[in-house]
């Protein structure tokens, strides 16, 4: 019989990264390592997934990189046939890739629009759409979406809290169509205030007025993240699906 402990390991399971170049990407892939999965890490930037592919490998996990450009569907793909060439197989994949600014909605351009929204909806939805093909035995994926999807913020960002709220109502969608018949359970985390390469370019005033409305009173620590992750790829959480769970401090309570 497992324990409580045992539910939360990922031993033996293969587990697809995107974005783990930087951010969250990196604690997602360190958080999952450390519960012993072994990983499959996406991005752009080659260089700085080389420096994930060793921080994880320090922990004892085997992990291979592939530069990744979710939006091109073919790139996809081929991420979730290395994975497999690789393990043989792909059980969990979290989709961290995500792009945003902050621009007021009458002088967002046409193409600022797309680019944020090809890359935080569109590009989940084709890694989605691989991961689903390729796997056999079950699994989880864990969407990363964003508090800006449950509330609006500070400061105006239509095109990134559009592209967030898209991801939840695909989670729901993939959730229903794939947990019966697949055995792949699909979840997403809306993470709230995090250091990150994106919250570094908004004013330090952003940040601190996000720690007066937090009940937390403060801003997230990335493996906060990762471990909600962990949590929503194992079997801890095999009874849920189609949810998304607020990682905020509070920032989204009714």
């Amino acid at each position: 019989m497992t324990t409580t402990v045992d539910r939360y390991r990922l031993d033996g399971k293969v587990a697809l990264v995107t974005g783990a170049s930087s951010g969250l990407g990196v604690a997602i892939a360190q958080c999952l390592a450390e519960a012993g999965a072994d990983l499959v890490l996406g991005a752009r930037r080659t260089d700085r997934l080389q420096e994930t592919k060793e921080l994880v490998e320090g922990l004892g996990c085997r992990a291979i990189t592939v530069t990744t450009d979710v939006t091109d569907p073919d790139q996809c793909t081929a991420m979730v046939a290395a994975a497999v060439a690789e393990f043989g197989k792909v059980n969990v994949l979290v989709n961290n890739a995500g792009f945003g600014w902050a621009k007021p909605a009458t002088r967002e351009t046409p193409e600022e629009f797309r680019k944020v929204i090809d890359i935080n909806l569109n590009g989940q939805y084709w890694m989605a759409q691989a991961f689903g093909r390729a796997v056999t035995e079950g699994g989880s994926i864990v969407n990363i979406s964003s508090v800006l999807a449950l509330r609006p913020g500070s400061i105006p960002q239509a095109g990134y809290a559009a592209s967030k709220a898209g991801l939840i109502g695909l989670t729901r969608d993939l959730a229903s169509q794939w947990t019966g018949r697949k055995g792949v359970r699909v979840n997403a985390i809306a993470p709230g205030y995090f250091p990150s390469e994106m919250t570094d370019e908004l004013p330090d005033s952003e940040g601190e007025l996000v720690k007066m409305v937090t009940p937390a009173g403060r801003l997230g620590v990335p493996y906060e993240v990762g471990d909600a992750c962990v949590f929503l790829a194992s079997d801890a959480s095999s009874y849920i699906t189609g949810i998304t769970l607020p990682v905020d401090g509070g920032l989204v309570m009714p």
